[in-house]
């Protein structure tokens, strides 16, 4: 039986990730070509496509090999390169088994394995500390992917369409 601070843990990463984060990145895909996907903003800047396939290592890294303790077979450096470009629907499908593979681990983890310590990418980090990294980093990347889409489409993405959000 699961206390209620991890339920509370495990629920928040799903609405933060599974909830906003994944299908804000499939709504910028959805309304972009397969060119705009792979389009560069800028020499030193990844396009959309990469940084899709950047969320899906790094995420993997992290939870299933950070906390799964499944074997890390992430090769970074492949996720940035222009070789590694693949159709929009082979995006959304990575982004649909990866939310399944992070789901059978993060609903399987023992309540005692959050405090501790394990090596990923390099770190030593806490349970806790893998899962607050994964959401903030599909956060920060989730607004790139975003301005990037609205930028190219001069269009608002509507992601707070029929809320109103000047409640007190």
């Amino acid at each position: 039986m699961q206390s209620e601070i991890h339920q509370a843990l495990v629920e928040e990463f799903n609405r933060r990730v599974f909830r906003e984060s994944i299908p804000r990145i499939k709504k910028c895909l959805n309304v972009l070509s397969e060119d705009e996907i792979w389009q560069s903003p800028g020499a030193t800047l990844s396009s959309i496509g990469n940084l899709v396939l950047h969320l899906c290592g790094n995420a993997r890294q992290w939870i299933c090999s950070g906390l799964g303790k499944q074997t890390d077979l992430r090769e970074r450096s492949l996720e940035f390169e222009s070789g590694s470009r693949c159709s929009k629907s082979a995006l959304l499908e990575k982004l649909n088994i990866l939310q399944k593979d992070l789901s059978i681990v993060l609903n399987h983890l023992p309540e005692s394995e959050w405090l501790n310590v394990r090596p990923v990418q390099g770190f030593r980090e806490n349970g806790l500390s893998i899962l607050i990294h994964v959401i903030e980093h599909f956060s920060y990347h989730t607004g790139q992917i975003s301005a990037y889409t609205k930028q190219i489409k001069s269009m608002d993405l509507g992601y707070y369409e029929g809320l109103d959000l000047n409640q007190k």
